[in-house]
């Protein structure tokens, strides 16, 4: 199997999922899935994220959890743990959300580390916990403005002082 045409075809039935039906584009992925090692990691993966974008986070956090057992990595890991802690959210559980997302925030540092602090931004808020949630986000978004990135990211960290919960 060429490796770089099922990522491409992958990519396309994601380009594709608001062009069909929820069966047929859940039927794709599972498709395209079964054509690797049962014991793939990124098919396992791709499967969990069908399932998460359809609504159905329930199906979705075993499978995260299996693709990362199977030894998930790079860019598809950080998502399998940034998708798993978002369903876990999901489904009422943001205590478990919160834990795998500071383990994420120690584990190294990527493009997708605003993605990890805005979802656990997210389970912060639903642990009561809003202005350490508002100084992540404050401090996530701080680089990219086209100015006052110096003054957001010492409000960030005020925030955080101000917490007496932090």
């Amino acid at each position: 199997m060429d490796e770089t045409d099922w990522e491409q075809r992958v990519a396309d039935a994601w380009a594709s999922i608001d062009q069909r039906s929820e069966a047929e584009f859940l039927a794709l992925i599972e498709k395209l899935a079964a054509e690797l090692p049962h014991d793939s990691g990124a098919g396992v993966f791709e499967r969990a994220c069908s399932f998460d974008s359809t609504g159905h986070p329930d199906l979705a956090v075993p499978l995260y959890r299996q693709a990362l057992d199977l030894g998930l990595t790079g860019e598809r890991r950080r998502r399998a743990v940034i998708q798993l802690a978002s369903s876990l959210r999901n489904l009422g559980r943001p205590d478990e959300s919160v834990a795998l997302l500071r383990t994420e925030l120690d584990a190294g540092s990527d493009p997708l580390d605003d993605a990890v602090r805005a979802v656990l931004a997210l389970a912060l808020t639903d642990l009561g916990q809003e202005l350490e949630a508002v100084s992540l986000v404050l401090g996530a978004l701080a680089p990219h403005l086209p100015r006052y990135q110096r003054s957001m990211a010492n409000y960030a960290r005020l925030l955080m002082e101000t917490d007496p919960e932090a």
